[in-house]
């Protein structure tokens, strides 16, 4: 690429943009409109030609000072309002074109309603053909529209009377389109890209070619994307805006890609290019609906139409879930329940239709693209979705991180649910307080929350308890019904604020001494296993069924004064006393000095015959003292590698 399409590259890429479409009745002048603004002929079908109808949308530029509009040419006749929608739902003005001598048409409200459906509050008004009325009429028609677009909600100028014989009002349209740069907000890049697919073709040294507008996202050559719904994925080997070339596309432009990987016959339109990942099929969708101003009446629970989004169209249900009817103009929170499952992002506009009679019913835009069938009338429910319908990604994580409480999120969910990256999500998910633990985020207050309820469990562990030094981690999980994970991050938070201490394998509260508790049971007990030594008791002769005496034994186990060692072949265990252990590492030592190599090793024949204790002793006085490093064992050898006692001996082994 040489430098001046290098440049042409870059500019295109800075420049600001608005995707406008262009609605209308049939035969009202949209096309030639359009035409005799950006020279460019958007009805290329020869069945369009031929009839002097718009069959399909059809695409244009016009480039201003301000910046680049593109201009979506929708079908206007009846017959093709299922067209029209496919290139309406990206748009973010209207530019509407109404015949002077014809005036307001039923497909002209029908146009004006999906625009106001799908949330477009911007646009211009032309008044078309006004070399053929009068001045009268043109002054009557002007109130018309103008009163027409009032009660759609749209804000727009004064209406501008036009004529493509005489070329009159042109240049005031495009001074009120190029206005609209200023006054639209231009769509942001969440890092989600999302481009319906119109139109799949094979053009020679490209390969597959597909166009569409790209929303939300933007792509770049060389990026990977997946094809859903089927799951698909391809690498953009070249991207084109208006035939010009581009290394990268931003968000709100209609965009020609070039696929490697795909086939032409493994892609169609209804298709969409997505991130990998990031989209999942569904055939339950979480909606904020507005039904139609124009409907005869209202619109009821269960009513089965057809769905329209990008440029898919499925059967659906709707489900209200507060109310039977919803009544014309009014809006809320809804469930579609679809024939077939689609992929589609959270926040994209949609409408709805019937077959029979003809007519657009409802629209709006897609809360939750992943969800599942909701109870009726559940006021939480219909609180969660209506902060989801506030748009915002951040507020939509919110929402869902106070859903779950401790449970946690994926971070792919919540990045699906939002409508944005994963790396966007994580931004806003670090700025709200949530903590990562594992592959899920929990948000502030439920971390928060289980901190709450872990020093509250301690401490009843300890009135429960109180001879016990602690809790393990596993035990403290099972009682909470949590994940180790979870609790075991929630731990290390309160031990570094203080609130919690670790014993060894044991957790308790900080201001718990188990040795306040420390009873004359215990201190009985003590003695007996001082006084025995290397030759102690076995723990049911120690303890017997008295429950005194059993919490006692494990008070002494958890402050290290008594050593669970175990004879793990015979999977048994005796306890010594500490003092004990100290005393056998001395004899020891003084009757196998360390050795360098195993063959200087004693066995544990000759350590039981040095200490004078058994086998049942022995072996689990050496397992414990190879578990502490003060024995290493080499085959049926030990060899003695720490001389000095290991302050480490007198905790529980």
């Amino acid at each position: 690429m040489d430098g001046s399409a290098a440049e042409m590259v870059r500019s295109v890429a800075a420049l600001k943009t608005l995707l406008v479409g262009v609605v209308g009745h049939v035969d009202h002048g949209k096309t030639a409109l359009v035409r005799s603004l950006t020279g460019i002929e958007t009805d290329r079908l020869k069945e369009e030609q031929a009839r002097g109808v718009s069959i399909v949308p059809g695409f244009a530029f016009l480039s201003t000072a301000q910046g680049e509009i593109d201009l979506v040419d929708l079908p206007g006749h009846e017959r093709f309002v299922r067209a029209m929608v496919s290139g309406a739902t990206g748009m973010r003005a209207v530019l509407l074109a109404v015949d002077a001598q014809e005036g307001i048409k039923p497909q002209t409200v029908e146009h004006l309603e999906i625009a106001r459906l799908i949330g477009v509050r911007r646009g211009v008004l032309a008044l078309t053909k006004s070399d053929l009325a009068s001045a009268e009429s043109i002054t009557a028609r002007s109130a018309e529209i103008a009163a027409a677009a009032a009660r759609a909600g749209l804000e727009a100028g004064p209406v501008i009377p036009t004529s493509t014989m005489t070329g009159a009002g042109l240049e005031d349209l495009a001074q009120a389109l190029a206005a609209q740069l200023g006054e639209v907000e231009t769509a942001t890049d969440d890092g989600f890209p999302y481009l319906p697919v119109d139109r799949v073709f094979s053009r020679a040294g490209f390969g597959t070619v597909v166009t569409g507008t790209l929303r939300r996202g933007s792509l770049a050559v060389g990026d990977s994307v997946e094809i859903v719904p089927g799951g698909r994925s391809a690498v953009v080997r070249g991207l084109q805006i208006h035939g010009r070339p581009v290394d990268r596309a931003e968000p709100g432009r209609r965009t020609a890609v070039a696929l490697r990987g795909v086939g032409l016959d493994e892609i169609a339109r209804g298709q969409a290019l997505a991130p990998i990942g990031l989209l999942t099929s569904s055939s339950w969708l979480d909606v904020a609906i507005t039904a139609a101003a124009s409907a005869d009446g209202p619109l009821a629970s269960g009513t089965v139409c057809r769905l329209l989004f990008g440029t898919t169209e499925v059967e659906a249900r709707l489900r209200l879930l507060d109310r039977d009817a919803l009544e014309p103009g009014a809006r809320t929170q809804a469930q579609l329940h679809l024939a077939d499952p689609v992929a589609v992002p959270a926040r994209e506009p949609f409408i709805l239709r019937l077959d029979s009679p003809a007519a657009t019913i409802a629209g709006g835009r897609i809360l939750d693209p992943s969800s599942r069938r909701r109870r009726r009338n559940d006021p939480g429910t219909m609180a969660d979705l209506a902060a989801l319908a506030s748009g915002e990604p951040a507020k939509t994580i919110a929402v869902r991180l106070g859903q779950v409480g401790a449970g946690g999120v994926p971070l792919a969910d919540l990045a699906r649910l939002a409508g944005t990256a994963p790396d966007h999500a994580r931004m806003m998910l670090r700025a709200s307080g949530a903590r990562e633990v594992g592959d899920r985020f929990i948000g502030a207050a439920a971390f928060e929350a289980l901190r709450t309820g872990i020093v509250a469990a301690l401490a009843q562990h300890h009135r429960d308890n109180p001879m016990e030094h602690g809790i393990a981690l596993e035990r403290l999980s099972r009682s909470l019904a949590l994940p180790d994970t979870l609790i075991a991050t929630a731990l290390r938070d309160l031990t570094a604020t203080g609130s919690v201490s670790q014993a060894g394998t044991l957790w308790r509260r900080a201001d718990f001494d188990p040795a306040r508790n420390e009873s004359e049971t215990a201190r009985r007990l003590e003695q007996i296993f001082r006084r025995a030594g290397l030759n102690p008791p076995d723990e049911s002769e120690a303890v017997g069924r008295d429950v005194r005496r059993r919490e006692a034994l494990t008070y002494l186990v958890g402050a290290g004064t008594v050593i669970r060692a175990v004879d793990r072949v015979q999977r048994r265990a005796v306890l010594f006393h500490r003092d004990a252990v100290a005393s056998a590492r001395t004899r020891l030592t003084d009757a196998f000095p360390t050795a360098a190599t195993p063959e200087t090793g004693f066995l544990a024949r000759e350590a039981g015959a040095t200490l004078g204790i058994s086998r049942k002793f022995s072996i689990p006085l050496l397992e414990h003292l190879d578990a502490t490093g003060f024995t290493r064992r080499a085959g049926d050898r030990r060899i003695i590698i720490a001389l000095e006692p290991d302050p480490g001996s007198a905790k529980p082994s």
